[in-house]
């Protein structure tokens, strides 16, 4: 019985404990089943209170959802490119200044100022004959040109302008060069194929536009000659344009010149060293003397390998020109499609800024409105295409291979040379500028101190009596005239 019993306990106990655990299993989902959709009709409550109240407060316009906000930052940021808004691109002309002049040249319509210290204001030179030209032109007869450097325009040269023109008692005359400042950017044009050779129009981005068009503006200020100014990558297109002709160039004024200045090398003295031994020379003799067999059959030899290095060294060259044709050609190619633009687009907006404040010696003297007038070209339409046509003309340069490599000519200059270079230049070092003074017969070397890459801009008083002690030595002016140029700088 007492068996029973407790066979009895133990079969409750066991019913028991499994009853509480089945009630457990089932408690348990449907209480999370109960928060769940205890949750889920508070989140329906709450979106449907927060729709209605949407809908009737009638906000702004993109103040409904950070998310969309936050996307329309995004993309006004994308589309900005080093500050300027690439949404809102003009014609160059509509962001002209009040005394701006324009001309067309070959198709394009190029950008310039001019200042006439005679008549102490600007004027468009289109309608000006030789006979209208004011006085002091004509007795000087050497108006000015500037030419601007990489990524800079005529804005470059505001601040020296009017005391150059005054200094000169001269015309003044800066453009913008295709692809930069408020020139028109011209596309597209045709590209040179063997057919078209001798057809081809001129490429509006290469070094042979800009010449001729030196030449063009020399033309329209009714001068014979024109003291060329070129600061920078200007410079080569200044020292270009005389070699294309130096009968048009009365001087040649260089600012921090982005030329590549040859290695000079010193003249061994000519003759036999002194205090020669004649003993020693004797000796000399019949050591030759004796192996003249020897000498005979190694000159035959060297003369054979000779000419099969020539042979294979003109095979490799052929090779290596055509290799490096065919790299220009890809890249020239890479450079104009989309991944080229975009390319552009990108560095100029990480590094843009930075290269204008790198330039001065003291970047903290960049004012406000210097940053805009560098950056005011990036709101004319097609810059960015523009800037990647004028790098593809300088890798396709067919013109520089016609002629010989510029460092190689720079002894041919004859005209007077100013070459005036800031010692703290952090673009182009001051020592390629003296350098190239050596290379230059004649040349004058001037070095401004605590100055960078932008004398005419940093320091203008002091570059413009540079220029004038440098005309007065020039062009012989007298004693009472070179103090009345130093009055008025």
């Amino acid at each position: 019985m007492g068996v029973a019993v407790n066979s009895d306990f133990f079969k409750f106990t066991y019913e028991f404990r499994r009853h509480n655990l089945k009630q457990l299993d089932k408690n348990k989902p449907r209480v999370s089943c109960i928060a769940s959709s205890s949750i889920s009709k508070k989140i329906k409550r709450t979106t449907t209170i927060t729709t209605h109240a949407a809908a009737s407060s009638s906000p702004a316009p993109g103040a409904h959802y950070p998310e969309q906000l936050l996307d329309v930052k995004t993309k006004q940021k994308s589309k900005r490119i080093a500050g300027i808004d690439q949404d809102e691109l003009v014609d160059p002309k509509l962001l002209a200044d009040p005394d701006s002049c324009f001309c067309e040249f070959n198709g394009v319509h190029l950008h310039y100022k001019v200042y006439d210290a005679e008549s102490q204001s600007h004027n468009s030179l289109q309608s000006q004959t030789a006979s209208q030209l004011p006085p002091a032109t004509k007795k000087i007869g050497f108006p000015m040109i500037l030419f601007h450097g990489f990524g800079a325009s005529v804005f470059s040269w505001n601040r020296a302008m009017k005391p150059l023109a005054k200094t000169t008692s001269s015309k003044v005359l800066a453009f913008d060069r295709p692809a930069f400042g408020l020139t028109s950017r011209v596309f597209p044009f045709q590209q040179p194929t063997p057919d078209t050779e001798n057809k081809k129009p001129l490429n509006p981005y290469s070094m042979a536009f800009s010449v001729l068009a030196t030449l063009y503006f020399i033309d329209i200020l009714a001068a014979e000659k024109a003291i060329l100014v070129g600061h920078s990558a200007g410079a080569l297109v200044a020292v270009n344009s005389y070699f294309e002709a130096p009968e048009r160039v009365a001087a040649l004024i260089l600012i921090a010149p982005a030329i590549l200045a040859p290695r000079l090398t010193q003249k061994e003295d000519e003759g036999n060293p002194l205090g020669t031994n004649e003993q020693t020379e004797r000796d000399t003799s019949n050591l030759v003397n004796l192996l003249k067999p020897f000498l005979k059959v190694y000159t035959i030899l060297s003369m054979f390998l000779k000419y099969i290095t020539q042979a294979m060294m003109q095979v490799a060259k052929g090779m290596a020109d055509m290799l490096h044709s065919l790299y220009k050609k890809v890249l020239s190619a890479t450079l104009r499609s989309a991944v080229g633009v975009t390319l552009v687009r990108i560095l100029i907006d990480k590094f843009g800024l930075a290269a204008v404040r790198r330039a001065w010696y003291n970047s903290k003297e960049v004012a406000e409105h210097v940053i805009e007038g560098y950056t005011k070209p990036l709101r004319v339409k097609g810059w960015d295409r523009a800037l990647v046509e004028f790098t593809a003309a300088l890798l396709i340069d067919n013109e520089s291979k016609m002629n010989p490599p510029l460092a190689k000519r720079l002894h041919e200059i004859s005209c007077p040379v100013l070459i005036v270079t800031g010692d703290t230049d952090r673009i182009v070092p001051s020592w390629n500028a003296e350098r190239l003074s050596r290379a230059i017969p004649g040349s004058t070397f001037e070095v401004i101190k605590n100055c960078g890459h932008m004398p005419q801009e940093e320091k203008v008083e002091e570059f413009v009596s540079i220029v004038a002690r440098f005309l007065q030595r020039a062009f012989g002016y007298s004693e009472s005239e070179g103090k009345s140029m130093q009055a008025v700088s």
